[in-house]
């Protein structure tokens, strides 16, 4: 058996010269369970956008059998030697004494990217599976660097932003409290608690766009087309101008311009019965925009939230100021287009 892995190896070495190919980086996903069909499904679902454009090969490694054994080996080795992979993803259901790591060892040195299932999930999708995730994978992975002086210069952010922001759309605060009030009786803003950093609670500013009876019955999610939204309400939101009086709350620091979106208590305590590690989307404050809001649809429902919150989850372990602006500048095309809106 060790035999035939070392000739496998060295006959590696020429084969591996032709899996380079510009443009395209062929794909194994090595394994099978809930990680592996997450990823091959999310590969070979939708290409666009996706960092690795290319050929995805399912490999289901026989666990049941002996770790290394030649049939294998032989069988692992032809489909790499025939597809000219170039990424290996490691998305073994539990790897211990199943991985062919003398093989794998070998791809590695010769130029074949290894990379663990989770770690490529994240990268290719812009979000974490938090379904998937085990303590350990949060605990010794890289990210969730918090120096004080990164915390500076976004809060320094925060505040001439918010300031400039504030001066920006001034002529809001005289236009829209006159249409609102034409458009429909009750008062001009709306406040309402919500969780932020922390978990403190925090009173969010918007201009109203329900009428005021919208929650007389209770706390319920947005729909789409929502029938308690006002008409100039629906414009409102279409465009996030009803969001503008946040600038307030982030200039006062309850609020940054970028994290997770604050939600209201008794969502969180859903979303935390059902969602693991949902606790840590508290470690960084709530945004008037965020990760999740330029690149994921409304949440009106708690499978929705936990999408969400894949999203912000990646954010906070990815917070930099460059990755800020980055978001700010998609959060403007998402403006222009009404993407997203209820």
């Amino acid at each position: 058996m060790m035999g035939t892995a070392s000739s496998l190896q060295s006959r590696s070495a020429g084969l591996l010269q032709s899996f380079f190919k510009k443009g395209r980086a062929p794909i194994l996903v090595l394994g099978s369970g809930p990680m592996a069909e997450k990823l091959v499904a999310f590969l070979t679902a939708d290409q666009k956008g996706i960092k690795y454009p290319a050929p995805v090969t399912n490999f289901e490694w026989d666990t049941t059998k002996a770790h290394g054994q030649v049939s294998e080996w032989k069988r692992l080795f032809t489909i790499l030697r025939k597809e000219g992979i170039q990424i290996v993803v490691i998305a073994l259901a539990g790897r211990r004494r199943q991985l062919p790591v003398d093989l794998l060892i070998t791809l590695r040195v010769q130029g074949v990217r290894v990379v663990e299932g989770t770690t490529f999930y994240e990268e290719i999708s812009g979000r974490v599976p938090v379904q998937l995730l085990k303590p350990t994978d949060l605990i010794f992975c890289d990210g969730f660097r918090r120096s004080p002086a990164s915390r500076f210069i976004k809060r320094l952010m925060d505040i001439c932003l918010s300031v400039l922001g504030l001066i920006g759309t001034s002529w809001a605060f005289i236009i829209f409290p006159i249409l609102i009030k034409i458009d429909s009786k009750g008062p001009v803003f709306y406040c309402q608690e919500r969780v932020g950093f922390k978990g403190r609670f925090f009173k969010i500013i918007k201009f109203r766009t329900m009428r005021v009876d919208a929650e007389a019955n209770g706390a319920v999610w947005a729909e789409k087309n929502d029938p308690r939204v006002t008409p100039l309400g629906r414009f409102l939101r279409a465009k996030r101008i009803d969001e503008i009086p946040q600038l307030i709350n982030i200039l006062f620091g309850t609020m940054s311009l970028v994290g997770p979106r604050p939600e209201r208590e008794t969502f969180v305590e859903q979303l935390q019965k059902k969602v693991p590690f949902y606790a840590l989307r508290f470690t960084v404050k709530p945004g008037l925009t965020g990760w999740a809001q330029v690149r994921y649809n409304y949440a009106s429902t708690l499978e929705e939230s936990q999408g969400k919150f894949e999203h912000d989850l990646y954010y906070v372990k990815h917070l930099t100021a460059w990755f800020d602006i980055k978001i700010v500048l998609k959060t403007i095309r998402v403006v222009l287009t009404g993407q997203g809106a209820r």
